[in-house]
């Protein structure tokens, strides 16, 4: 089993940067297929990154050119760098994990949640 914690979160202005951290503890990251979801009040869950065990990368439409996920193994640790941040960007920011050899397994391990708001 894999532990995760993000951070990084925090109040930003349009069109700022900010820099998500999810660090994980228990299991090594090279053997997961890692992602970063949000969560809006009275919205549906998103997904808006994913990166493989192999550095395969996709992005959400809505974050595509503005968003990267990046992970260092040697760390253990997945990042989610956020530029020209948009108010509707805002969302509490989750860091989820699956293992990436098993056929189907859903994203089972998650983070408590960083909180990313976007105002002037």
């Amino acid at each position: 089993q894999v532990q995760l914690v993000e951070s990084g979160g925090g109040l930003v202005q349009p069109g700022g940067s900010l820099r998500l951290s999810c660090a994980a503890s228990g299991s090594s990251l090279i053997f997961y297929n890692m992602a970063w979801y949000r969560q809006a009040p009275g919205k549906q869950r998103e997904l808006v990154a994913t990166i493989t065990s192999g550095m395969s990368t996709n992005y959400a439409d809505s974050v595509k050119g503005r968003f990267t996920i990046s992970r260092d193994n040697a760390k253990n640790t997945v990042y989610l760098q956020m530029d020209s941040l948009k108010p509707e960007d805002t969302a509490a920011y989750y860091c989820a994990a699956k293992r990436a050899i098993i056929a189907g397994m859903v994203y089972d391990y998650w983070g408590q949640g960083t909180q990313v708001t976007v105002s002037s």
